[in-house]
């Protein structure tokens, strides 16, 4: 069993919202695992929602890159957000960005590539630029869509400069007319996705895991109301049909009219949404918190003085 410290607690009531008491409970009765006490909480009511929030965001660029029927987007971290803001860094991540659209999103042969005019590979790239800037990087991930006919669109989010900013979204629509309100309805599901964070494509692709691990909380929220089983069938039938609206991008509401599906919109378009992928910076990458008002006393306090000659050092406080 875990120790249930007060650094779990603690990261637990911010995943969760729920109370320390409760937290504390929650994590003794399931052995001091995170995962099980969100779970925990949610079933007796404690918690509000199932998706880790919170999450600490390390620094750097997201960058997309695209040519007809083909995009990629990929994500390079560095230690400060002052990273992002430097020339060389963007320049960097821009040309790995097309060099994903070349080689597809595995990442070793994205490393392995040539980085054009240094006669280095991105690998040996990044590393120069690591000795260069004087800050640790690493490129995370990648990912390519492609379409036969369509459009794949890109989307970046609060973009620093064309195709690079902290949120990047990648969307390939199929359809036999590639004009351009074709490419302003696949910037349009871009943008959705960057507001609604979809889990999924459809509800055929929706990770079986999750929807067993959500029908469980579900009918234990259920039982709590003392209906008959068939009732409490029918309660969580419908509320999985909610989680579903909430993690598949086709069944979710239209965010630009706020009443449309999107499956709708995009048949209404003649069109089939294939797949997309979302980055968010840092998404997921948690970082050890500092205390730098502790930093800066420790290194301002005075060292200790010396024992006077013949005096014996006091011995430390047990």
């Amino acid at each position: 069993m875990a120790e249930i410290t007060a650094a779990l607690v603690k990261d637990l009531r911010e995943k969760t919202g729920a109370g320390m008491m409760d937290c504390k409970k929650a994590l003794t009765e399931v052995a001091g695992d995170v995962e099980a006490a969100i779970d925990w909480l949610r079933k007796k009511g404690l918690a509000a929602a199932a998706k880790k929030s919170g999450r600490i965001a390390s620094e750097g660029l997201v960058g997309v890159a695209s040519e007809p029927g083909r995009a990629a987007v990929v994500e390079v971290n560095a230690e400060t957000d002052f990273v992002a803001r430097n020339p060389t860094f963007q320049a960097f991540v821009e040309e790995v960005a097309k060099i994903a659209l070349t080689v597809g999103d595995d990442l070793e042969k994205i490393k392995a590539a040539p980085f054009p005019g240094t006669g280095r590979s991105v690998a040996d790239e990044l590393t120069h630029l690591v000795a260069t800037i004087g800050e640790n990087m690493t490129l995370r991930r990648a990912k390519v869509l492609m379409v036969p006919n369509g459009v794949v669109a890109t989307y970046v989010h609060s973009a620093l400069k064309p195709g690079l900013g902290k949120i990047g979204v990648i969307v390939s629509v199929a359809s036999q007319d590639a004009s351009e309100a074709l490419h302003t309805l696949g910037r349009q599901i871009g943008m959705h996705v960057a507001a609604t964070r979809p889990d999924a494509l459809d509800i055929s692709s929706v990770s079986p895991e999750a929807l067993e691990r959500e029908k469980s909380v579900l009918t234990e929220q259920a039982k709590a109301s003392g209906r008959p089983e068939n009732v409490i069938a029918k309660m969580v039938e419908g509320r999985v049909q909610k989680f579903y609206e909430e993690v598949a991008l086709l069944e979710q509401v239209w965010v630009h009219d706020g009443k449309s599906r999107v499956k709708d919109v995009v048949k209404n378009a003649s069109a089939t949404v294939t797949g997309f992928a979302r980055f968010a910076l840092g998404e997921g990458i948690e970082k050890p918190k500092e205390d730098f008002a502790a930093e800066v006393a420790a290194t301002a306090a005075p060292p200790p003085k010396p024992p006077a000659s013949g005096e014996q050092p006091t011995p430390p406080a047990e």
